[in-house]
């Protein structure tokens, strides 16, 4: 299904291992138990700058209090170079991540859903809170001007944090 629905081809086989356990613990964490931390599901389309960007950190500045996935409705092989900058220059490590497609147990097992420009491509369940957030899109940005999109994204999830 990776291959598929990402045309991921490097680093296959710890890649999918990495996919499914992901999915596992996606399904296994549907019925969303009362006092577990709370799941964040971040949706862009190519879940490899907006998304990446707003889950790395996330993942930094909520630690595990927070558990984080992210998703795209049309995935590329690799998370942009000028978003693994961007985050370096501000401490936010990403390593290990990679796009991964959107699917329907990441989504049940989310309590927020944020999407980021991929429309009605995100499947919307009850019980679950969606927040749209318009942003640009650093695919073929400069540097500065995704340091632009990472500084907005940083205030939103700051929000976020303190909305959980």
């Amino acid at each position: 299904m990776l291959v598929r629905l990402s045309g991921i081809t490097r680093n296959l086989a710890s890649l999918t291992s990495q996919f499914a356990a992901d999915r596992l613990s996606a399904l296994a964490n549907q019925d969303h138990v009362v006092g577990d931390r709370p799941e964040v599901l971040f949706v862009c389309v190519q879940n490899a700058g907006r998304s990446q960007m707003a889950a790395a950190i996330l993942k930094h500045l909520a630690g595990d209090r927070v558990h984080v996935r992210t998703a795209g409705s049309n995935r590329v092989d690799m998370v942009r170079p000028t978003v693994v900058a961007a985050l370096d220059e501000i401490g936010v490590p990403i390593a290990g991540e990679y796009p991964k497609p959107l699917t329907d147990e990441v989504v049940r097992a989310a309590d927020v859903v944020v999407t980021m420009g991929c429309g009605d491509a995100c499947p919307v369940y009850p019980g679950r809170r969606y927040l749209d957030w318009e942003l640009g899109d650093p695919a073929g940005q400069p540097l500065s001007k995704v340091r632009e999109i990472r500084d907005d994204i940083e205030a939103r999830v700051r929000e976020l944090i303190d909305s959980l």
